[in-house]
């Protein structure tokens, strides 16, 4: 009987180890296929003000059906192959760059602005006018830029060439000394980097951007369309909070500036004057502007075939998310 006993308790003891580790087995299983279930969208930019919704969207995690991560590049031609080779399922870009990558291959759909306005013609102190700008260097981030087409119809407007001026492409971070240093003349980039020569009384701004050309497309959002194709229910949740962060975005208040500046290395001044010139407010991607942008490139001879709307531009997202 002693054995019987001891048998059975021994049988016990093992049926309830068993089932205990079994209970833990079922949790990890849980948890681990939790993480697999739910996708992670990697999502490429530079550190501008124009990608503020995308900062916002990632700083408040509002988001139930994904994660979301945001990649810094240091260079579009690093974001640009990071898309390429879908190491990334989408970008915050210049949409001139985008629109070249569509023409070459690489399959994207813009699905939305980054911002509307926001980018100065900023000069040295003692440019008074177009014309005081013959013969100068002017630096733009990238001829292929809405920079560039905007010094281009700057020009234009008042009575001069494009080659009355010497465009050269820097880094947008090198602008501000290239300007203090009398490097160059002026610079049209994106934000902050107008302000902070602004801001420190090193310039000034002789234009802004909707004087110059209303209704200009700078940055935008783009999505590869193998990732829209294959997430698409995801893809329309992660449009839903880029559209509500705009909404934040524009409030350009303490809030804003606090989640903008985990990614932006400038000081408040510099970022209220940059919220000044920017607006969040609308960032749907509207056909007119678009054509002006396609005929402004076909007319500088920078794009022979640059993508039409239809091909490029879905809409479709930020109409449901609203």
């Amino acid at each position: 009987m002693k054995n019987l006993k001891g048998v059975l308790q021994l049988a016990v003891f093992i049926f309830v180890i068993g089932l205990l580790a079994a209970c833990g087995a079922g949790e990890d299983t849980a948890a681990d296929s939790s993480s697999d279930e739910k996708p992670t969208i990697k999502i490429g930019y530079l550190p501008i003000t124009h990608a503020v919704p995308l900062f916002i969207e990632e700083q408040e995690e509002k988001y139930e059906g994904f994660n979301l991560e945001l990649v810094k590049f240091g260079s579009w031609t690093e974001l640009i192959d990071a898309l390429n080779t879908g190491n990334i399922d989408g970008a915050s870009m210049l949409v001139t760059l985008a629109m070249k990558s569509k023409e070459q291959g690489i399959d994207l759909k813009a699905v939305a602005l980054g911002h509307r306005d926001g980018n100065v013609l900023v000069t040295n102190n003692d440019i008074d006018n177009a014309e005081d700008l013959k013969g100068k260097k002017f630096a733009i981030p990238h001829k292929f830029s809405s920079h560039n087409i905007l010094l281009y119809h700057m020009l234009k407007q008042n009575g001069l060439e494009y080659e009355d001026v010497e465009a050269i492409e820097l880094p947008p971070a090198e602008m501000p000394a290239a300007l203090a240093e009398g490097r160059i003349a002026g610079y049209l980039v994106a934000e902050p980097f107008g302000a902070v020569s602004v801001a420190i009384d090193q310039g000034k701004v002789l234009y802004q951007d909707q004087e110059v050309w209303p209704g200009s497309i700078d940055c935008t959002l783009v999505l590869r369309e193998e990732f829209i194709e294959e997430q698409n229910e995801i893809a329309q949740e992660f449009m839903d909070y880029y559209v509500e962060a705009g909404e934040t975005a524009e409030h350009k208040d303490e809030h804003a500036y606090e989640m903008a500046s985990e990614y932006l290395d400038v000081d408040q001044e510099v970022m209220d004057l940059s919220f000044k010139w920017i607006a969040y407010d609308d960032l749907r991607i509207h056909e007119d502007d678009y054509e002006q942008l396609t005929d402004s490139l076909v007319e500088m001879g920078l794009q022979d075939n640059p993508p039409s709307y239809e091909e490029f531009v879905d809409n479709s997202f930020i109409d449901k998310a609203k």
